[in-house]
């Protein structure tokens, strides 16, 4: 069983947790509990948590997705002394790509499929178990998971934990008490459709994107409002610029990249409809620009001799306005 492990560094009385997988290691050892306690009063403006080392509220641990943390307790010359103090195990045996959260006072971690949400107490001794949430996924989603049924993640705004279950939902969950708040599905895993993205809330849209590009799908990123989850936007990968949002806003800084319905042009007749393009990585946000960048995935089939010319919008990076979901160059 995936087991998390938490180590204390003897020479100072400190600790940091690391975990047997190598993602979980390279986030958790930058979050020390001696200095978790953030006042449960500060302003829960996420530009503002997003600063404060003392917290990890999103995926990428911010809007610029560095990973990185100045917390600086641990260090070349202590970190030989780190000890275990305490141990989690998920109960799940597939991989886990998910870095934990930690928001306050709490962690909360997901598994891959079933997709458990767990919450663990960082003020007690072996930060014991506070609530899971188990949304109990389709079974057969897992049979459209081409590269293991991971999930990579979730991300906290306004008192709630949002994340994605691999047949294809996004959920928001109190954050105090465990309790699901909404439930929308947004794929069809009979298409081929999954997600195993972690969603990443700005201007109170939650945004996530599907999987499934070896498996014939359209890919897409969606808008949830944050206090409803219903769609607000959803921008396909291929297709007409209708579909993708392709408008007046839009300015391509390379030739090849301007024109009209090029998602329908540089595929073979239909072929755009099942192109991939899927957005299952991370997305960043610039506050100055009000823009989000976001990587779209490898277009299908494999094989490009059954799909010749530029096979647009796919394999490359679309900067778009977060509140409308316009395109702004590729």
């Amino acid at each position: 069983m995936e087991r998390l492990r938490w180590l204390s560094c003897t020479s100072h009385r400190r600790c940091c947790p690391v975990a047997t997988g190598a993602i979980l290691l390279l986030l958790l050892c930058a979050i020390c509990p001696a200095r978790l306690q953030a006042q449960q009063g500060s302003a829960e403006d996420l530009t503002q948590l997003q600063t404060d080392d003392n917290q990890w509220i999103m995926p990428a641990k911010n809007y610029a997705s560095t990973r990185y943390s100045g917390l600086d307790q641990i260090n070349t010359n202590n970190v030989k002394h780190l000890q275990p103090a305490w141990t989690f195990s998920t109960g799940v045996l597939r991989g886990h790509e998910a870095a934990p959260l930690v928001v306050h006072d709490t962690m909360y971690i997901v598994t891959p499929y079933p997709n458990i949400l767990y919450a663990l107490d960082l003020t007690q001794p072996g930060a014991p178990l506070k609530w899971s949430y188990q949304p109990k996924p389709t079974a057969a989603a897992q049979g459209v998971a081409c590269c293991d049924v991971v999930n990579r993640g979730a991300a906290y705004a306004k008192g709630k934990i949002f994340y994605n279950t691999l047949d294809n939902h996004t959920i928001a969950i109190d954050a105090q008490i465990g309790q699901e708040i909404w439930n929308t599905r947004l794929g069809e895993i009979n298409r081929g459709e999954s997600m195993t993205m972690a969603p990443l809330v700005v201007s109170n849209k939650v945004l996530v994107g599907n999987s499934g590009g070896e498996f014939g799908v359209r890919g897409w990123l969606a808008a949830l409002d944050a206090d409803t989850g219903m769609i607000v936007w959803r921008a396909y990968s291929t297709g007409p610029d209708a579909d993708v949002l392709i408008g007046s806003e839009f300015k391509p800084f390379y030739t090849q990249d301007q024109g009209q319905d090029l998602g329908v042009s540089s595929w073979p007749p239909e072929a755009w409809k099942i192109g991939g393009g899927t957005v299952w990585g991370w997305i960043s946000y610039d506050l100055e620009l009000n823009l989000i960048f976001h990587g779209t995935a490898n277009p299908g089939p494999w094989n490009a001799e059954q799909r010749p010319g530029d096979n647009k919008w796919t394999a490359g990076i679309f900067a778009r306005n977060p509140d409308t979901g316009a395109a702004r160059w590729f």
